[in-house]
This record gives C-alpha cells, sequence and structure tokens, in this order.
C-alpha cells in the first residue's frame, strides 16, 4: 500500500563555494553566475525546482555572493529603460528571474562542507522533508529528474538521491552508493554510501549526482557527523548512517538517471554544456551547429 508522507514545497541550493576552478574569471564574480549560453547557471537550477512545484527556495550564499541575490530580485532602472525602449522581449526575460519563486537566503559563515551548508537551511525547512539541488548539475527540463524523485519519496518516505552509471576510473569523483534492487527499474535502495572512493573500494559504479530529496532527520544526524574527507562535513556521511539504521529517518532510495545532464563544475565540461545548449536553441541552434560543423572540418583537414 502506498504510504502518505508530507508534501515537498521546499527547495535548497547551496552556492557558497569559491569557484576556484574557474579563476581569475570567479575572483569577483560567483561561479553560479557564470553564463550558460545566455542564463547563469543558477537560474537553470531554480527553474528546474519550480517546475517540480517546488517554489520556496532558499540559496545558502558566502562571501562575495551579493549578485545572485541581486540577480532574482527587481532591477527598476533596467526594466524602466527596456520598457522606454519598447523592447517587450528582453524586459521578459530579466522580469523572468525575479518572478520565478520566493527566494530566501542564508549566509554559510564558515566553509565546512555541503553537509554544513545543508545544515544551514535547518530554521527554514523546519520539520519538512525538502529538495537540495547543486548548481554544478544541471539537468535537462526534457528529464523531470527532481519530479521523479519527489515522487519515489512521496512513496516511500525517508531520503532519495540521484545516482548514474559511471565508467570506473572517474568513480572517484563522486559519493558512491551500495544498492540493492526494487520493483521499480529506475529506483534501487541505498545500503552504503562512500564518498570518493578508490576505484578499487568502490561498492558500484552508481555515483551520486547532485540532487536530493531529504528526511528532516538528516539535520539531527548533521549535527553529529565529525568532518571527514577534506575536513568537511560530509552529506554523504549522513546518508549513510541513515541508509543503515531506518529507524532514525526512513529508508535512502535512488533514482538512477539516465537522462541530459550537464556538468558546468569542470571548465572543460562547461564548455561542452554550453556549445549542447546552444545546439539545441531554436535561435541560436541552425546558425551555432552550421559554424561548429565548418569548423571541425577545418581543424581536421588540419591534423
Amino acid at each position: 500500500m502506498t504510504q502518505s508522507h508530507p508534501r515537498i514545497s521546499k527547495a535548497v541550493i547551496p552556492a557558497a563555494g569559491l569557484g576556484t576552478r574557474f579563476l581569475p574569471a570567479t575572483k569577483a564574480t560567483p561561479k553560479e553566475m557564470l553564463p550558460v549560453v545566455d542564463k547563469p547557471a543558477i537560474q537553470y537550477v531554480v527553474e528546474e525546482a519550480v517546475s517540480a512545484g517546488l517554489d520556496d527556495v532558499l540559496m545558502v550564499t558566502g562571501r562575495n555572493k551579493r549578485p545572485l541575490e541581486d540577480h532574482f530580485d527587481r532591477n527598476y532602472e533596467l526594466e524602466s529603460a527596456l520598457q522606454k525602449k519598447g523592447d517587450a522581449q528582453r524586459l521578459a526575460k530579466v522580469q523572468q528571474s525575479s518572478d520565478l519563486a520566493t527566494m530566501h537566503y542564508v549566509r554559510q559563515g564558515d566553509p565546512k562542507g555541503l553537509g554544513h551548508a545543508v545544515l544551514c537551511a535547518a530554521p527554514h525547512v523546519g520539520q519538512e522533508p525538502f529538495a537540495v539541488l547543486l548548481g554544478d548539475d544541471l539537468i535537462d527540463p526534457r528529464d523531470p529528474l527532481l519530479r521523479r524523485m519527489i515522487e519515489v519519496q512521496e512513496q516511500h518516505g525517508g531520503s532519495v538521491v540521484a545516482l548514474m552509471e559511471v565508467a570506473p576510473e572517474q568513480i572517484h569523483l563522486y559519493g558512491c552508493a551500495a544498492v540493492e534492487g526494487t520493483a521499480d527499474s529506475d529506483v534501487v535502495q541505498v545500503t552504503g554510501l562512500v564518498e570518493k572512493p578508490d576505484p578499487a573500494d568502490a561498492p558500484s559504479s552508481y555515483a551520486i549526482i547532485g540532487r536530493y530529496v531529504l528526511d528532516p532527520s538528516v539535520f539531527g544526524v548533521l549535527r553529529q557527523t565529525e568532518p571527514g574527507r577534506g575536513g568537511e562535513i560530509q552529506l554523504t556521511d549522513a546518508l549513510q548512517q541513515l541508509a543503515q539504521d531506518e529507524k532514525v529517518g526512513g529508508p535512502v532510495h535512488g533514482v538512477v538517471f539516465k537522462g541530459r545532464r550537464y556538468d558546468t563544475g569542470d571548465r572543460g565540461d562547461y564548455l561542452r554544456a554550453i556549445v549542447r545548449l546552444a545546439c539545441e536553441r531554436e535561435d541560436l541552434g541552425p546558425d551555432f551547429r552550421s559554424w561548429l560543423r565548418s569548423y571541425v572540418t577545418e581543424e581536421m583537414q588540419q591534423l
């Protein structure tokens, strides 16, 4: 029988990282504000939360992250200038970000890891299950991963993580899950988790990607979690405890994702994400693909 669990309405987006891999671009600009075609990466993430029905968004920020708040706020001077020009198309784009969701902000004073960033959301979230979306992973809106994860959480309770199969030599870059199958082909039960294991020690090829739906019991576990890998409080370590003892906060399930994911946390993948998304745009794609074919052809001829 399907169980009834509280409806999820809140999303948490940790955005306090320093973005050191993108220096010097991120010296004065938050990495979340780097453009992916013509929108900052963070806007894609907020749009994904809203499309899944989560219009109460808490962003966990840090120092020098004020542009994030400004982006989702009204800019009356710019809007007035566009109105006077009669530029309705650009005006709509500017207003879209400020009308997306009810935005809240809390500052993570010390960069103590993802687990600590999630813990900063406890006063806002309260005793409700909630979603966590990491800004480095952009999920194509045609592949509604978060909505599926919410369905699984509402059915089973507890917490749900997003999983993706990766090559064995890449598993050390991710949290890794030990799993057991369920009646649903895209759902597994998570029996254990380890943060960035050596390939020889990895329990599977299932990597955790940046989407979580969490039971509020995770806050109590995080408060007791000692710093782990990298000297940081790891969310993976807290979920490991929940997976081992369902009495604490219910089971931990994983949704196996096979859709389109754009990784913007790495410089090379960031560039590839821009190319892929630009190619798929109706307004940019035809001309851009034509140029790209010509460019690749010229490069191949020079080899």
